[in-house]
């Protein structure tokens, strides 16, 4: 595992932030760290990259303990915060050159400064101050510097805080081609982009994990006891008989020929549907399984 986190608790003064958390993240995936504001996000992201210790519990970076190995464990992480602090008197290539020196990444320092900066998109303000930025450049800026020493894990508090919609599509696809061959832990308030480019959920709500599930399966937290199955048929149904299709405890006609149905979650009746369909001459044009959002079922669990 590249991250394995054990039984970890923070507290400041009396106010636990963080409260027996445990889990582990995997080499090649996407996790998605979520929750209200103050639930404990950055405290967990801070303590894993070694920026504050817990007051007790274990963190592990590729094996290595984060508090015995402090040093180590920063070589292979790269870490935006959700700040993202900035020397806004430097130029651009300037920091990058700075923070090349920090990692000690020596001759290859100006082939990797230009790499980087292509890749975040910063060519056309690699040459301004910090200063002069706008706040998405600026948070290209602090996705650079967490990218150029190359680790093999990045944290991500926030990442495409301040940016325009063509920009975050632009940063999720860059996230999305990294989780291929590294571990990323990403913080965030928008839950379409959880659901776009997570392999994972892991949610936390007063310092506790509440999930932990595959992105796909996050509906299954949801207390909701039915599912919603909308029909599109080639003519008008029967009504009637649809109603004895085992399973099935509501219909509404939407118009036309489309139908709402609602059933109960451990009895799917979509084969039973298609099988009426077929017995009556009738074309399913179209067949869909609504499940809640993340954003429906994060609501509903942290509330």
């Amino acid at each position: 595992m590249s991250i394995v986190v054990k039984n970890v608790t923070k507290t400041y003064g009396i106010q636990k932030a963080l409260d027996d958390v445990s889990f582990d993240i995997s080499t090649g995936s996407i996790t998605g760290f979520i929750g209200p504001n103050g639930a404990g996000k950055t405290t967990m992201m801070k303590i894993i990259t070694g920026f504050i210790p817990p007051a007790s519990g274990d963190v592990l970076i590729n094996g290595l303990d984060v508090s015995e190995h402090s040093l180590e464990t920063r070589r292979m992480t790269g870490y935006l915060p959700e700040n993202n602090p900035l020397y806004l008197d430097m130029y651009v290539r300037e920091y990058l050159k700075f923070v090349c020196g920090i990692y000690r990444l020596g001759s290859d320092s100006c082939k990797r400064i230009e790499e980087i900066i292509e890749n975040t998109g910063l060519t056309v303000e690699r040459n301004k101050k910090i200063g002069q930025l706008s706040k998405g450049y600026r948070q290209r800026v602090g996705l650079a510097q967490a990218l150029i020493h190359n680790p093999d894990i990045l944290i991500l508090d926030e990442p495409t805080s301040g940016l325009d919609p063509n920009q975050i599509i632009e940063i999720r696809n860059m996230i999305s081609d990294l989780g291929k061959h590294k571990t990323v832990m990403l913080s965030t308030h928008i839950m379409q982009e959880v659901e776009a480019i997570c392999d994972r959920v892991i949610i936390i709500n007063n310092g506790k994990i509440i999930a932990d599930e595959a992105s796909v399966n996050i509906h299954t937290h949801s207390s909701e006891k039915f599912i919603t199955i909308l029909v599109e048929f080639s003519d008008k149904a029967d009504e009637v008989e649809m109603r004895r299709i085992n399973g099935i405890l509501k219909l509404k006609l939407l118009g036309g020929n489309n139908w709402l149905i609602q059933c109960e979650r451990d009895k799917d009746p979509r084969t039973d549907i298609f099988n009426y369909a077929v017995k009556n001459n009738l074309t399913v044009l179209s067949m869909q399984k609504q499940e809640k959002s993340l954003e429906e079922v994060f609501h509903e669990i942290t509330k």
